[in-house]
């Protein structure tokens, strides 16, 4: 690998998660809120990708991927083209002096791209989502991947024959998501969060985490693990998203990582999406937006999981399964064997980060440590002759010693 682990951070970058993340390897800071992704991060959101395309394929989403750059009039239609309306639009220009957008969402060029594939009320409902590159010119980017100003969004868009059709699969998406976040070891401390849903509709659903690295404030009642967002905490919200015998139980600091709107008619009409019902008549597309962004789940993870000493991935999302630390290089047995115990795990599907560098055992274990991945496993002089070698769970710190045949076999890993 090409990449190496740094003592500090950059001294502008006060977010848990990007100082980390820049620390270990993880990713490069650009300018405030972009961030490449090397080779360890982008393993990491690949597979926060994968577990939300499971999901959304899983739900009969259909993937699609639609273009950054932005034709003006599309916005000028719904009324979003202002920059008193969306505050955060990049714009730029062609050479010939034609205005163009940097895409923050989606609701306008999918709506105008399925008109040409929607005419009769047996074409609908169906659901397209993308995992894409979007732009917002934020005024501040000081949490790292949380707020970037390039980020990777996966907005999928439902469109139905009614207000009853999309309910149903409005309220369908809730567990969808839920069961995004139970697979990326967030589900414990994420809460479905009733909110004002400007600029995307009147009301909608967040999905926030606690976590003291949070911009935001819910107040929570566990009996029925959801909350209101304190900014829109009020008679109004609680009696339109059905929340009465609301009780709070706990206040606490958030991260928002997704939401799910209800858009209605908003776009569809502006944009003239429409169909035949069965009486055929033409009736407006009833539409339905829902967002989370996989770089920001992946900083909400390390903010969520780390501790003094480095990263923490749960197995779901981490790197490799196994870090392998080869000491006592130089002697021949323990190369030999440290070799082919990787060969072997890698040949059985167990994915190795392989340290053979000529390193102290101290530098080695601070970034093992550093780069959290699940398990560990030491190889050296002393396991060698014990017949068995280190095991340490990076998340619990437990220690054990496991034989070879465990090892290059994965029984170690069943837990």
């Amino acid at each position: 690998m090409f990449t190496k682990t740094k003592r500090e951070a950059p001294k502008d970058e006060t977010a848990k998660n990007a100082q980390l993340l820049i620390r270990a390897g993880y990713i490069h800071k650009e300018m405030p809120g972009v961030y490449g992704f090397l080779p360890l991060g982008l393993r990491v959101l690949e597979k926060i990708n994968t577990i939300i395309r499971e999901e959304m394929n899983a739900a009969g989403g259909q993937e699609i991927i639609l273009t950054a750059l932005q034709d003006k009039a599309k916005w000028e239609a719904t009324g979003r083209w202002s920059d008193d309306v969306v505050d955060n639009w990049f714009k730029t220009s062609l050479k010939n002096d034609t205005e163009l957008g940097l895409a923050f969402t989606h609701e306008e060029p999918i709506a105008e791209a399925v008109k040409s594939f929607v005419t009769s009320y047996k074409d609908l409902p169906f659901y397209a989502y993308q995992i894409q590159t979007k732009f917002r010119n934020e005024t501040r980017a000081k949490a790292g991947l949380m707020r970037g100003r390039e980020f990777l969004m996966k907005d999928l868009y439902s469109f139905s024959k009614d207000e009853a059709e999309h309910d149903a699969f409005y309220e369908k998406m809730k567990d969808v998501y839920m069961n995004v976040f139970n697979r990326l070891g967030l589900g414990e401390s994420t809460y479905v969060t009733a909110s004002d849903g400007q600029p995307f509709s009147k009301y909608s659903y967040e999905f926030q985490t606690v976590s003291d690295a949070g911009e935001d404030i819910i107040v929570i009642d566990e009996s029925k693990k959801m909350a209101i967002n304190k900014q829109d905490f009020n008679d109004t919200i609680i009696s339109d998203l059905g929340l009465d015998g609301f009780t709070v139980t706990k206040e606490a600091k958030s991260i928002e990582v997704g939401d799910i709107y209800s858009l209605g008619y908003k776009y569809s009409e502006a944009l003239g999406l429409t169909y035949k019902d069965e009486s055929g008549e033409e009736k407006p597309v009833y539409m339905g937006s829902y967002g989370m962004s996989p770089t920001r789940l992946m900083g909400t993870i390390v903010e969520v999981t780390a501790d003094e000493q480095g990263l923490v991935w749960p197995k779901e999302v981490a790197p490799f399964d196994v870090h392998l630390l080869m000491l006592n290089g130089d002697d021949e047995t323990v190369r030999t064997q440290a070799e082919a115990m990787y060969e072997e795990m890698t040949k059985r599907g167990i994915t190795v980060l392989f340290d053979d560098r000529d390193k102290q055992a101290g530098e080695k274990f601070a970034d093992s440590d550093l780069l959290g991945l699940p398990t560990r496993v030491v190889i050296s002089k002393k396991t060698v002759m014990a017949e068995e070698h280190e095991v340490k769970d990076r998340k619990t710190g437990a220690v054990t010693q496991v034989s070879l045949s465990a090892i290059v076999s994965g029984a170690f890993l069943k837990d």
